[in-house]
């Protein structure tokens, strides 16, 4: 049996059935298979494709055995519930002048976080090479459900007991008495009879011809469609998916009297990763510049104190640092995720670590100040992906001996006779107790979005410090080989902390 295991971090399931309106305040739960498929798919093509370590055709492979099997359950103890939310509409009501708002209801399972949500597909043993891949997809995979259902998840031995299985009898014929709930779910089909369900609908030509974008040739594809197609063409179910019935629990999401105790977070939190949602996404070049903004939102979330001056410690301020921090304090790294030529993710990187104040106001960042504002007018929201040590981002956190610049370096001292730019990169390695550097090299230009930059096509100079004296305006792009490996993120140089000098391990 294949099984897996998750953990929601935050203790919420956040995942609208489909076909329901939100304000229903209706959870899918079990969560739909259709959802997990999906979720994997999309895993891969924001984490795991650009690795280059898996082609899509294994991911295809797995999707397919996953599609044959229907799967089992083990819900942990769960409770329904919500919060209430009145959006701004954008228009000003004629009779009281005031702003007008929708009511939206956000609702969720509550789960605590140490409770699994395990899911077995019996009968199935995975080839080496889809193992290897699930693996590595549930090891990135920051959220399960919605964004705001921040998941760990993991392959687990064996599957817990099911206590909610396919079928839609719900009596004990041992007692005669009700012992479950059926609920209705979507699950995917097999590949075989989406291929035989697609045929029967391009029979008809005319069917065919308006639905064809939707009935795309392969399950993976069908799978990968975006719902908001699947309803613009009037589909009341996905045409990849089937609806089944499972008996759950009769209290799987019903409240009950038990004192939960919260653990501890994990002892050592240093990284967190945001994403950055807005229309357009910034550009690469511009990486200081959103670094700069980041921080600013990040120092507006930790307030004021009663004499109007800001709260925010010196780790995340960079102001009022102890000698010898040596750059312990906060990077605000924007950077590309897919090789798109947008910034669609920002890390905050704080070697020295995380304390609990810290924790609770960037992990509430999303729902508070989490935005960021230019002087063009432009607006991009922030939402946590995850948070932890080296495991989070493992686009930049990874470790590797081999790095790559993605934004230019600029040499934080003057050139001088024996003091070269290579000089210098070294020294700044070796006063972070980096490994020795084994081979070290400029290169000319760097691909972003498919088109070659060079460090003069970056935004280069601060934009709170016009007057900081600044050794190098022009920059440089280099590869750096250590004598072993560096977990990252690694970040050199002038204004290091706001995204400039960015390296990223260089799997090639």
């Amino acid at each position: 049996m294949l099984a897996l295991e998750f953990r929601f971090l935050a203790g919420r399931y956040h995942g609208n059935p489909w076909g329901r309106h939100v304000n229903e305040g209706d959870v899918d739960w079990p969560p739909e298979p259709w959802r997990l498929l999906r979720a994997l798919i999309a895993t891969w093509h924001h984490k795991v494709k650009i690795t280059g370590k898996h082609d899509e055709a294994t991911l295809g492979a797995l999707i397919e055995t996953l599609a044959e099997v229907t799967p089992e359950f083990h819900l942990p103890d769960a409770s329904q519930s919500h919060t209430r939310h009145y959006l701004p509409q954008g228009k000003v009501n004629a009779k009281t002048k005031r702003l007008e708002t929708s009511l939206v209801h956000d609702a969720f399972a509550a789960i605590h976080p140490d409770t699994p949500l395990y899911v077995g597909w019996p009968g199935i043993e995975l080839p080496e090479e889809q193992a290897q891949l699930l693996d590595d997809l549930l090891g990135v995979m920051g959220f399960f459900g919605r964004a705001e259902s921040w998941v760990e998840a993991r392959r687990v031995g064996d599957l817990p007991e099911p206590n909610c299985k396919p079928g839609d009898d719900p009596i004990d014929r041992t007692t005669g008495e009700l012992s479950g709930e059926v609920v209705n779910v979507h699950s995917p089909v097999a590949a075989n009879k989406y291929a035989e369900r697609r045929e029967e609908f391009f029979a008809d030509r005319k069917q065919a011809k308006r639905l064809a974008k939707t009935l795309p040739d392969g399950l993976l594809a069908a799978l990968s469609l975006d719902t908001a197609d699947l309803q613009k063409q009037g589909w009341s179910t996905p045409p990849a998916s089937q609806k089944i019935n499972y008996v759950r629990p009769l209290d799987a999401l019903r409240p009950r009297r038990k004192a939960w105790s919260h653990s501890r977070p994990p002892s050592r939190i240093t990284t967190a990763c945001f994403l950055l949602l807005g229309k357009p996404l910034p550009r690469v070049e511009d990486s200081l510049r959103i670094g700069e903004l980041m921080r600013l939102t990040v120092m507006s979330a930790f307030g004021k104190d009663d004499a109007g001056k800001r709260r925010a410690p010196p780790l995340f301020s960079g102001h009022d640092l102890p000698e010898g921090n040596l750059h312990q304090h906060a990077f605000y790294l924007p950077f590309d995720s897919n090789g798109g030529g947008r910034l669609d993710r920002v890390v905050l990187h704080v070697p020295a670590g995380f304390d609990e104040e810290a924790r609770r106001v960037t992990g509430n960042l999303s729902r508070r100040k989490g935005k960021l504002w230019d002087s063009n007018g432009c607006e991009w929201r922030l939402l946590l992906e995850g948070m932890g040590g080296g495991e989070v981002c493992s686009e930049l956190t990874a470790a590797s001996r081999h790095w790559v610049s993605v934004t230019p370096y600029l040499h934080p001292w003057h050139i001088k006779k024996k003091f070269s730019v290579a000089d210098q990169i070294r020294r700044e390695c070796e006063k972070r107790g980096l490994p020795g550097i084994k081979d070290l090299g400029p290169v000319g230009t760097i691909k972003v979005g498919g088109r070659n930059r060079r460090p003069i096509d970056f935004r280069r100079f601060r934009s709170s410090k016009r007057n900081q004296s600044q050794p190098d305006r022009q920059g440089s792009f280099w590869k750096i080989t250590f004598s072993a490996p560096v977990s990252g993120p690694l970040a050199l140089g002038f204004a290091c902390h706001f995204g400039l000098g960015l390296f990223r391990p260089d799997r090639r």
